[in-house]
């Protein structure tokens, strides 16, 4: 039923998110395409999503999704679709989205997750345009830590890629001032982000998940999620055990053990003590703003 109403409200709305010229050719990638005959699960379908993890970019989305989808009744899209971000994707309309979603019993409910949602200033609107009532998953971090990390993700893609790199302390600091155009610290501003995503969905609709606890003691934080998404209980500690090569939790799920890729977890860089103040400084007022949107405070420094 729940997949019927959505598809019902793609059906009313491709009219506007499509172009006029829109004809419906599904890429999905190697082996995915639209005119595929493999035959999916017996009794499922694909559904829009009932629930979106948003963001933050390097805040946990990942891991956030991967331990979710230990639930039973959680279908999982296996890949960031960057929908409602991007608008080249956004023009090819909603069955090109929904046909992106994993099949779904119906009693499951489909969750997708695309960090850069959050940091988006027209995915909150496209979004709501789907479904005004959908739940909304937000992860965050220390936004101090989170700058290092995505620095971190960048530098080691760059090496990999056999592009040249820089210090982080000549991308944070120009001619002597933090420089606060540097697209990582932009991500980091939790108040303007939130702001935006305030104007078109209630607070109640979003769930805030603390991603420096999810690191250190996964369960807590996961059942609120179950709770928020009204999920029976079925996570528990004995889904999680931590590895001690890797230095965080890994998932234990029917009889499997797998951690997180190689990627996640990477050391950060030492940074200069001052620019790190300075860093620190600038994002403490972003903090307590963000604190009163959210009527709730964090452990951040």
């Amino acid at each position: 039923m729940a997949c019927l109403l959505v598809a019902v409200f793609l059906l009313v709305l491709q009219a506007y998110a499509a172009p006029p010229d829109f004809v419906q050719s599904l890429d999905l990638g190697p082996g995915l395409a639209a005119n595929d005959t493999l035959s999916p699960p017996l009794g499922t379908s694909k559904c829009a999503p009932h629930s979106i993890i948003i963001g933050v970019r390097k805040g946990g989305t990942r891991a956030l999704l991967e331990m979710l989808d230990i639930h039973p009744d959680v279908a999982a899209a296996a890949t960031e679709v960057h929908f409602f971000d991007w608008d080249e994707n956004y023009a090819k309309g909603f069955d090109w989205y929904r046909e992106l979603m994993p099949y779904s019993y119906t009693h499951q409910i489909t969750v997708e997750k695309t960090p850069g949602y959050f940091t988006s200033a027209s995915a909150p609107e496209r979004i709501r345009a789907m479904n005004s009532s959908i739940k909304l998953l937000l992860i965050l971090r220390d936004p101090t830590e989170r700058v290092i990390s995505d620095y971190t993700q960048v530098y080691f893609n760059r090496l990999e890629n056999h592009k040249p790199v820089q210090a982080i302390e000549n991308l944070l600091v120009r001619s002597g001032a933090l420089n606060i155009r540097y697209k990582a610290i932009q991500r980091s501003l939790y108040d303007m982000h939130m702001s935006n995503w305030l104007r078109y969905f209630p607070l109640e609709q979003i769930h805030i998940v603390d991603g420096d606890t999810l690191i250190r003691d996964p369960l807590p934080e996961l059942q609120k999620v179950e709770r928020f998404l009204n999920l029976a209980p079925r996570i528990m500690s004995s889904n999680f055990y931590f590895n001690q090569t890797k230095g965080f939790y890994c998932i234990r799920s029917e009889g499997r053990e797998r951690c997180l890729h190689e990627s996640k977890g990477r050391p950060h860089p030492a940074v200069n003590g001052t620019v790190l103040q300075q860093l620190r400084s600038f994002l403490r007022e972003h903090n307590h703003n963000f604190y009163r949107l959210v009527k709730r405070s964090f452990d951040w420094q």
